[in-house]
């Protein structure tokens, strides 16, 4: 007989770099099963505005928890800065959801505070202040430098990755003061992991890069711990689900790069009665 443990993990993202955080909790949580989402209809949400942001959160959430999901996770920085709230408002105790930005404010105030510290993000993410603030309340000593980065989604969305186009971008934009002096930087993308080895070049590996997606899916193995939800027995592979609101074949081919195997995306619009 199925529990309520046994139900899926809900994870959504605007594209694809939400995938860096369902690999992680996978890696972590293998007898987990899940259900992703990515709006590739809507992306980059970084481009869009609070309000759009928060219509599309709101019915993809809707979404996973008529599919029976026992906790979501925000797997996007820009919809964690603006949807969160309303979220864990709607849906309270009974569906517990995780955003992307304060398990990684955690992990910084616990480890590396008051270390200078760098966020770099899109531009939605940025403009909300959600990491500055959020530090700073924590830890009022620290100094927390942002900057947009808005060229890094598309790069990687279209695969310029290792190879002198995405170089030049990142030492573009990490080169200005005083992100250039940062003693720590946070990854304020769930697309950025895929190109944290670059980023640590450019800083001589002397600079601690936190990657959101190792440690939001420590947050979520605490949470399913806390709440006794963890499943029991392994998921197989056919038990996870990943849908897209747009499909194509390129964009299949990058998820599986996200995701490090293959995977079969579904197309499903949830805005079609909208439209």
């Amino acid at each position: 007989m199925s529990t309520f443990r046994d139900k899926p993990i809900g994870v959504f993202d605007s594209g694809v770099g939400g995938l860096t955080v369902a690999h992680a909790i996978r890696q972590l949580l293998p007898n987990e099963r899940m259900i992703y989402f990515g709006d590739t209809a809507h992306l980059p949400y970084g481009e869009k505005s609070p309000e759009a942001i928060l219509h599309y959160a709101r019915r993809i959430t809707a979404f996973l928890v008529e599919e029976g999901c026992k906790a979501v996770v925000i797997a996007c920085n820009s919809a964690s800065s603006v949807a969160y709230e309303p979220l864990q408002e709607a849906y309270g105790d009974a569906v517990p959801v995780v955003n992307v930005i304060d398990p990684v404010v955690d992990y910084y105030v616990k480890h590396l505070a008051p270390a200078r510290v760098g966020v770099i993000g899109t531009k939605a993410t940025i403009a909300s202040g959600a990491y500055e603030k959020k530090i700073r309340a924590k830890s009022p000593e620290a100094r927390v430098i942002s900057l947009a980065t808005p060229l890094f989604v598309p790069m990687i969305e279209e695969g310029f990755i290792y190879d002198d186009i995405s170089n030049a971008i990142i030492r573009a934009y990490l080169s200005q003061e005083p992100i250039r002096s940062v003693e720590a930087l946070i990854l304020g993308c769930t697309h950025y992991p895929i190109i944290k080895n670059q980023i640590s070049k450019f800083y001589d590996f002397s600079v601690e890069i936190l990657d959101t997606a190792v440690i939001v899916a420590r947050s979520v193995r605490d949470l399913l711990t806390r709440r006794g939800l963890l499943r029991e027995t392994p998921a197989r592979d056919d038990e996870h689900l990943f849908y897209v609101s747009d499909y194509t074949d390129y964009f299949a081919r990058i998820a599986g790069m996200f995701f490090e195997e293959r995977i079969t995306l579904r197309k499903l619009d949830l805005w079609k009665e909208e439209n």
